[in-house]
């Protein structure tokens, strides 16, 4: 995957965040079933000591991870935008404690299928490219534009939640499928067989879920 540096603009960090998911939804499209039903397992991996090496055990977890911080991102923006201030962070967490909001995400999906994950993240990733479409240049990357960002840019804030949490994702699939492909008979659980779904079989126009009223990212 090519380095690019951190979006300066809108129009790079729009750019950006639409190449680094689109090339996430080709890379889910092209495992095959095996891929998908074998449970991920980082056991034994080297630097792979965060918490989310564990908590995710398939793409589905991925996807409704990124998902959740979207909603996260979308809520923190309309409510200060609109005069309701509200730290990003749902309380009663913080940046030393997020790792259990980031569980409580992945046990609230468990009986989320994969194609309904699919779907929910290309409309939530749709939902935020709209909302960074809203600001100016000067509103994304100016320190101090707003005083609810405290000393990081709004932008800074958008490019974690898509080009950078993208990366992310795809970063622990191709681990998954790294050590899926070089080991010879199927390794670890397999999940029930739910249809996978396609990412190319999702309108990009599908409308997703209204803004929720309150929440509770790797």
């Amino acid at each position: 995957m090519e380095v690019i540096p951190k979006p300066t603009s809108r129009n790079e960090l729009v750019r950006l965040a639409a190449t680094r998911f689109e090339e996430l939804c080709a890379l889910c499209d092209s495992m095959s079933e095996r891929e998908h039903a074998v449970s991920f397992d980082f056991s034994g991996g080297v630097n792979r000591k965060e918490a989310h090496w564990r908590r995710d055990k398939n793409v589905r977890d991925v996807l409704t991870h990124l998902y959740e911080w979207h909603q996260l991102l979308l809520t923190w923006v309309r409510d200060n935008r609109n005069g309701r201030s509200r730290p990003f962070l749902p309380p009663p967490h913080n940046w030393r404690t997020y790792g259990k909001l980031n569980e409580q995400f992945w046990l609230q999906h468990q009986s989320t299928a994969l194609g309904e994950a699919k779907r929910l993240v290309r409309s939530s990733h749709e939902q935020v490219m709209a909302l960074i479409n809203s600001f100016s240049d000067a509103e994304l990357f100016e320190k101090g534009r707003f005083d609810w960002t405290g000393t990081t840019t709004l932008g800074s804030y958008c490019t974690s939640a898509t080009s950078s949490h993208y990366d992310w994702a795809m970063r622990k699939i191709r681990a998954h499928l790294k050590k899926l492909r070089s080991t010879p008979r199927p390794q670890g659980r397999l999940l029930s067989q739910v249809p996978r779904g396609s990412f190319t079989a999702i309108p990009r126009s599908a409308p997703g879920p209204g803004l929720r009223q309150s929440k509770g990212g790797p």
